[in-house]
């Protein structure tokens, strides 16, 4: 098969997606839908004058704009719809389960209660389960640039929401903010009974990950990829298969590799590692998962074989319940026997 029967057969298998920022997935056609329902002038003429603007050379440069972008959320309807756009796109992808992250601190300063933006999102997630066959769990993830104060306090708040959220996370600017200073806050998640994971080893060294797992004490790192800088790290790693949710895209647009012929997902892979693919902010970083791997397939000798491994490492790697993800797997193997035979 040439590249594009591959990509449609990749299109038919069912898939899971662990490491997606909500936030992240606010195109520009629909910021600028919201901001006119909202009555808020942007920085740009037009759309096309947005997506020139969407040119990155770190990841402190993405946050400035991502932050910028969600000024136009503003309602529970606006969440909504925000959600629905990407689970719908999801769904004409063959994407049957979600793990989404969702940034409450940076609407909460912006004076959007906690409420407008769990009680969107939800209402979304659960329409796409019925309507459109994806289950879901649902991530706070904390703003690492804050206080630890700041996540406390968003805590707090979360605390009536509680039977909503599935688990909670560690996102934003890396460099400068490591694990550690968020020990307690994730002690205080785990106790209330929440899972845990953390954004390591992107842009900060490999002693992030480390951090992540030993004080943060996390069941999944978000990125990872530096990991391969240390053969002790990495065999840690691979002994208690922790889950790495790589997003070969994203590490792109932000220059965390220099071209996609050098990502080393294949590596990660190939060291026995319990690596999935993920979008990450699909607006802002040039595609959703099917895009992911039609880049992976595009600069990277990838086999059949592998596919498969890394779209079955998405169900195992996630937070379903055991009988769940074996639900899923079949679906996987049925699928695979009959467009990847």
């Amino acid at each position: 098969m040439n590249s594009a029967e591959r990509l449609a057969c990749i299109r038919l298998l069912p898939k899971a997606e662990l490491h997606l920022h909500i936030e992240g997935s606010l195109e520009p056609e629909l910021m600028f839908q919201l901001a006119e329902r909202n009555a808020i002038q942007l920085p740009y003429a037009s759309v096309d004058a947005l997506r020139q603007a969407y040119q990155f050379h770190n990841l402190q440069e993405f946050l400035d704009l991502y932050y910028q972008g969600m000024s136009v959320l503003q309602t529970e309807q606006d969440f909504y719809d925000l959600t629905w756009a990407y689970l719908q796109r999801s769904a004409a992808e063959g994407v049957i389960h979600v793990e989404i992250f969702f940034d409450p601190q940076g609407h909460l300063q912006r004076g959007v209660d906690f409420s407008v933006q769990i009680e969107g999102i939800y209402r979304a997630l659960c329409d796409g389960e019925t309507q459109l066959g994806i289950s879901f769990r649902l991530i706070l993830s904390f703003l690492r640039h804050l206080s630890e104060q700041s996540a406390f306090e968003t805590l707090e708040l979360a605390m009536p929401w509680l039977n909503r959220i599935d688990g909670v996370g560690l996102d934003s600017s890396e460099l400068g903010h490591p694990p550690e200073k968020f020990a307690r806050v994730f002690a205080r998640c785990r106790e209330l009974g929440l899972r845990v994971t953390a954004h390591a080893g992107e842009e900060g060294p490999p002693e992030y990950v480390w951090q992540a797992l030993d004080l943060l004490k996390v069941q999944r790192i978000d990125h990872g990829n530096r990991a391969l800088e240390d053969e002790v790290l990495i065999e840690r790693l691979r002994n208690e298969q922790i889950p790495l949710t790589v997003c070969p895209l994203s590490n792109l647009k932000l220059c965390v590799v220099e071209d996609m012929s050098q990502h080393p997902i294949l590596k990660l892979l190939d060291a026995g590692l319990r690596v999935t693919v993920n979008s990450d902010d699909p607006a802002y970083f040039g595609g959703y998962l099917q895009d992911n791997f039609a880049a992976l397939l595009a600069h990277l000798p990838i086999t059949d074989a592998q596919i498969l491994q890394l779209i079955r490492n998405s169900f195992i790697g996630s937070w379903l319940s055991d009988s769940e993800k074996q639900a899923c797997l079949k679906r996987l193997e049925a699928a695979a026997s009959e467009v990847m035979p």
